[in-house]
């Protein structure tokens, strides 16, 4: 009977050492585990880990990951520079298109005045279409490396709403008078807090689709309306709308609906107006329904933040 007991005892001494071995060994892998994470956080915001110099597997994971975030830092700094030279390369480009690009138009339109018979005037219209085509490319090539947040800089300051408008007004007057549509737009004095060029360029990119999206003949209405701290400017058309399960992507890079794919466009323009307004304390909403038009609304902030 006695050495029953003491082989339970026995028994059960070992399961007691066993059961706080394991303890001690899951604690250790514990400590081990949150030390690499709390290494993988400091590489993750860019700190350089401190090594011990031993020969511990600690410091060899320590050493493996500052290796890691240096390969990565390279990289990265690798990525900007070839970015950079691409986004200087296309800017560069577009401009010294521009010149080479208006004088065709230019010249087009004085060669069309000097011929009369019909296939001439044909094949001009033909070069002078092509070079509409290649004009508006260009520009949506340059709003493309726009897009990019490093690349839209705004200093905003209190400005003349009614200016910016009236800018980018005559910006689409020759694609509306093509299409007979007219811009219809109330003025007031409101003043906003904005940037002059970056806020025109939003209105121009909402006019150019009011415009592209109308039937011939339609009107396109410019309204303004004061609150406490915003104005919001709303450009309402009668266009093909925007189809409701679309409408919650319409500010994404590159998105385009399945409504407009006969049409000119690399889905830039929205994405980049709602990136503008972001960096200077306003927002930009839609309201759409499909075959009646599109209302856009621009919150402009009225107060120097």
């Amino acid at each position: 009977m006695n050495l029953y007991v003491v082989l339970i005892f026995v028994v059960l001494f070992n399961i007691l050492v066993l059961y706080l071995i394991i303890r001690w060994y899951r604690n250790k892998l514990l400590i081990q585990y949150q030390n690499f994470l709390d290494k993988t956080d400091e590489i993750l915001s860019g700190k350089k880990i401190d090594l011990s110099y031993d020969e511990s597997m600690d410091s060899a994971i320590s050493e493996r990951l500052n290796r890691i975030m240096k390969i990565s830092q390279i990289q990265k700094e690798t990525a900007e520079e070839e970015r950079d030279i691409i986004k200087s390369l296309i800017t560069n480009i577009s401009h010294q298109i521009r010149t080479p690009l208006a004088n065709i138009t230019l010249y087009t339109g004085l060669l069309k005045e000097q011929i009369s018979d019909l296939e001439s005037i044909r094949l001009a219209d033909k070069i002078e279409s092509n070079a509409g085509k290649l004009n508006y490319f260009m520009k949506e090539l340059l709003k493309s490396t726009y897009a990019e947040q490093e690349i839209v800089s705004v200093s905003p300051k209190i400005i003349d709403l009614d200016a910016v408008l009236r800018r980018s007004c005559q910006s689409v007057e020759l694609e509306a008078m093509k299409k007979e549509i007219q811009l219809i737009s109330e003025h007031h004095s409101y003043k906003v807090y904005a940037d002059l060029k970056w806020t025109e360029e939003v209105f121009t990119n909402i006019l150019e689709n009011a415009i592209k999206y109308s039937p011939a003949g339609a009107t396109v209405t410019i309204q303004s309306t004061l609150y406490e701290s915003f104005v919001c400017v709303r450009i309402i058309d009668n266009g093909i709308g925007i189809p409701e399960e679309e409408q919650g992507k319409i500010f994404q890079r590159f998105y385009r609906g399945t409504n407009v794919t006969d049409k000119q466009g690399f889905g830039i323009g929205l994405y980049l107006a709602r990136e503008v307004l972001r960096k200077q304390q306003g927002y930009i909403k839609v309201k759409s329904e499909l075959n009646k038009g599109t209302i856009v609304e621009v919150f402009l902030s009225r107060k120097d933040f």
